[in-house]
């Protein structure tokens, strides 16, 4: 009788929906005082949270807010000071900047919004946030133990400069502010400086990154600049003047000798008139090689083997594309390492890389009004556009 008790009590559980109730074992053992004491198993009990109903929000709860900078702390020379007065400060301007914008998300815990305490102090919602943002950033460069000169020099104006270096580490604010006042940058140079600061790091793997030292604001600009060159056309005004402007701002010498390198048409990206096959198209060697190249190679025998009129050290396989089958005899890939070197039109994309040409040797007439031919001028070879041209 009572080991059929105790199997009775052995194990039971039970699930009802996301509810769960488990009995476990009991630890008595098989005495006659099991059935004098009552049994009490021990229970666990869980509850999934999605049985208890959520408080619907109030239905005039607004879900959107503006976002609002957390407020500084107020000076001690205006914490005594009601509304009205604040107000009156503001209106007036009285004191210095990052002294009384403070007072501006004081004035919106009382009920003021951008478009009322514009209204009465006449400073715009723009104006408001760049004032408290900016004030936040001067405190954080207080904090980091900025040069005290440096943080002064913001006193007078420097609201529009500071925000634009907001989104910056507190290290990152102290090396942009030094590098703002000493080179004397408008609020359009803080924010390039900025924006270059914040976006060095996602360039590495770019050419010349390592070039560029991260910690100084000088190299991470010129990095802009020198990358802004590169979307330019080689060998063009628009190019040469972001490279001397790169020039200009680089503060470490790897990053002043990448950039000459670039300008002394010694760098990677340099633009060339020529192309290259073998040792270099635009060399008498490199033309001659295009010349003697064969003219004529087919497939023979079971297994179609290639063979050529003449023996040729350099082959390349092509896709089966209908311009390339069009080629009866006379074709040649002409290899460029820089795809840029091709006079595109200014809508077409410009990106450096190698890129295979192959021509016709075959056709010697300019047989469409705008078209790309592999040409020799002056003994310099290359790819020349030919618009309007007919002989």
């Amino acid at each position: 009788m009572y080991a059929k008790l105790h199997q009775s009590f052995y194990y039971f559980s039970l699930h009802l929906g996301t509810t769960s109730i488990c009995i476990s074992k009991p630890t008595t053992s098989l005495y006659p005082s099991f059935i004098k004491t009552p049994f009490k198993p021990t229970t666990t009990l869980s509850v999934s949270a999605t049985l208890i109903p959520s408080s619907p929000p109030p239905s005039n709860q607004q879900l959107y807010q503006p976002f609002r900078p957390p407020p500084s702390p107020i000076p001690s020379q205006y914490k005594s000071l009601d509304a009205p007065s604040r107000l009156e400060i503001l209106a007036n301007r009285l004191g210095l900047w990052y002294e009384y914008a403070p007072l501006i998300p004081s004035l919106f815990q009382e009920g003021f919004t951008p478009p009322s305490l514009e209204e009465v102090t006449g400073i715009s919602g723009v104006e408001q946030n760049r004032l408290v943002v900016g004030a936040q950033v001067r405190d954080s460069l207080v904090q980091s133990n900025t040069d005290p000169e440096i943080v002064a020099s913001f006193d007078l104006g420097g609201a529009e400069l500071l925000y634009e270096i907001r989104l910056l580490s507190a290290t990152q604010r102290s090396a942009a502010a030094r590098y703002i006042i000493l080179n004397k940058m408008d609020a359009k140079g803080a924010q390039d400086l900025a924006r270059a600061m914040k976006d060095f790091p996602r360039r590495r793997g770019d050419k010349f990154w390592e070039s560029f030292d991260y910690v100084l604001p000088g190299d991470c600009l010129s990095f802009m600049y020198y990358r802004q060159s590169r979307e330019h056309k080689n060998q063009s005004e628009s190019r040469t003047n972001a490279l001397q402007m790169a020039l200009e701002v680089a503060e470490s010498e790897k990053a002043k000798s990448a950039i000459l390198k670039e300008l002394e048409g010694e760098g990677e990206g340099k633009e060339r008139a020529e192309g290259e096959t073998a040792d270099g198209f635009g060399s008498e060697d490199g033309e001659r090689k295009i010349v003697e190249a064969p003219w004529e190679c087919k497939g023979q025998g079971e297994f179609g083997v290639v063979v050529a009129e003449k023996a040729w050290e350099r082959w390349v396989v092509l896709p089966g594309w209908e311009p390339v089958l069009g080629l009866a005899r006379g074709g040649v890939a002409v290899a460029f390492p820089d795809a840029r070197v091709l006079p595109w039109k200014a809508n077409r994309w410009y990106k450096e890389e190698s890129i295979l040409v192959v021509a016709d040797r075959g056709s010697t007439e300019v047989k469409a009004d705008d078209g790309f031919y592999l040409v020799t001028l002056d003994g310099a070879g290359g790819v020349s556009r030919l618009k309007g041209v007919r002989r």
